[in-house]
Protein backbone atom coordinates (compact mmCIF):
# COMPACT_ATOMS: atom_id res chain seq x y z
CA UNK A 1 0.00 0.00 0.00
CA UNK A 2 1.32 3.63 -1.01
CA UNK A 3 0.10 6.76 1.13
CA UNK A 4 -1.49 9.11 -1.39
CA UNK A 5 -1.79 13.28 -0.53
CA UNK A 6 -3.69 15.17 -3.32
CA UNK A 7 -5.31 18.29 -3.94
CA UNK A 8 -7.99 19.37 -6.22
CA UNK A 9 -8.77 22.34 -7.59
CA UNK A 10 -12.43 22.75 -5.82
CA UNK A 11 -11.75 25.91 -3.62
CA UNK A 12 -13.33 25.94 0.04
CA UNK A 13 -15.40 29.22 -0.85
CA UNK A 14 -17.67 27.45 -3.12
CA UNK A 15 -21.37 27.93 -2.36
CA UNK A 16 -23.19 26.24 0.65
CA UNK A 17 -25.50 24.53 -1.95
CA UNK A 18 -22.26 23.45 -4.48
CA UNK A 19 -20.66 21.26 -1.49
CA UNK A 20 -24.15 19.98 -0.79
CA UNK A 21 -23.57 18.49 -4.22
CA UNK A 22 -20.11 17.48 -3.33
CA UNK A 23 -21.20 15.57 -0.37
CA UNK A 24 -23.74 13.61 -2.64
CA UNK A 25 -20.91 12.57 -5.22
CA UNK A 26 -18.89 11.48 -2.40
CA UNK A 27 -21.69 8.88 -2.16
CA UNK A 28 -21.89 7.37 -5.21
CA UNK A 29 -18.19 6.97 -5.12
CA UNK A 30 -16.67 3.49 -4.83
CA UNK A 31 -15.90 2.46 -0.85
CA UNK A 32 -18.04 5.13 0.73
CA UNK A 33 -18.29 4.39 4.00
CA UNK A 34 -20.05 7.43 5.73
CA UNK A 35 -19.12 10.63 7.21
CA UNK A 36 -17.45 10.61 10.97
CA UNK A 37 -17.04 13.41 12.67
CA UNK A 38 -17.29 15.40 9.38
CA UNK A 39 -14.73 13.95 7.47
CA UNK A 40 -15.81 11.63 4.89
CA UNK A 41 -14.21 7.99 4.43
CA UNK A 42 -13.94 5.63 2.26
CA UNK A 43 -13.02 1.88 2.36
CA UNK A 44 -11.67 2.17 6.06
CA UNK A 45 -10.87 4.44 8.76
CA UNK A 46 -8.11 3.41 9.71
CA UNK A 47 -4.67 4.68 8.81
CA UNK A 48 -2.57 1.15 8.37
CA UNK A 49 -5.38 -0.40 6.04
CA UNK A 50 -7.04 0.73 2.77
CA UNK A 51 -8.60 4.04 2.92
CA UNK A 52 -9.20 7.22 1.66
CA UNK A 53 -10.66 10.47 3.97
CA UNK A 54 -11.14 14.08 2.09
CA UNK A 55 -10.59 17.62 3.93
CA UNK A 56 -11.05 20.70 2.76
CA UNK A 57 -8.59 23.20 2.74
CA UNK A 58 -7.49 26.71 1.84
CA UNK A 59 -5.13 24.85 -0.92
CA UNK A 60 -8.16 22.94 -2.57
CA UNK A 61 -10.22 19.80 -1.43
CA UNK A 62 -7.72 17.37 0.15
CA UNK A 63 -7.48 13.51 -0.28
CA UNK A 64 -5.33 11.58 1.83
CA UNK A 65 -5.31 7.49 1.07
CA UNK A 66 -3.84 4.55 1.69
CA UNK A 67 -4.54 2.21 -1.06
CA UNK A 68 -2.38 0.35 -4.07
CA UNK A 69 -1.00 3.22 -6.44
CA UNK A 70 -3.17 1.61 -9.51
CA UNK A 71 -6.24 1.33 -7.16
CA UNK A 72 -6.29 4.86 -6.16
CA UNK A 73 -5.25 6.41 -9.67
CA UNK A 74 -8.58 4.51 -10.68
CA UNK A 75 -10.32 5.89 -8.08
CA UNK A 76 -9.11 9.69 -7.99
CA UNK A 77 -9.65 9.57 -11.93
CA UNK A 78 -13.73 8.65 -11.72
CA UNK A 79 -13.49 11.46 -9.00
CA UNK A 80 -12.43 13.91 -10.66
CA UNK A 81 -14.27 12.89 -13.73
CA UNK A 82 -17.60 13.08 -11.72
CA UNK A 83 -16.71 16.57 -10.28
CA UNK A 84 -15.77 18.28 -13.55
CA UNK A 85 -19.65 17.37 -14.78
CA UNK A 86 -21.09 18.20 -11.97
CA UNK A 87 -19.40 21.24 -11.29
CA UNK A 88 -18.96 22.37 -14.74
CA UNK A 89 -15.49 23.00 -14.85
CA UNK A 90 -12.35 21.10 -15.26
CA UNK A 91 -11.49 19.28 -11.99
CA UNK A 92 -8.05 18.51 -11.45
CA UNK A 93 -4.52 18.95 -9.27
CA UNK A 94 -3.71 23.00 -8.89
CA UNK A 95 0.08 22.01 -9.01
CA UNK A 96 -0.77 20.75 -12.23
CA UNK A 97 -2.04 24.06 -13.87
CA UNK A 98 -5.47 23.31 -13.03
CA UNK A 99 -7.34 27.27 -11.72
CA UNK A 100 -8.86 27.60 -9.01
CA UNK A 101 -12.79 28.50 -10.00
CA UNK A 102 -14.67 30.77 -7.25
Amino acid sequence: MELHNHNLNIHYSLLHETWDKISNLYSQMPGWINFINGIPYWFGTDEEQKSISASVEQGGLHFYSRMPNEEWEDWFNLFKEKATELLGFKVGEPEDEFEFIM
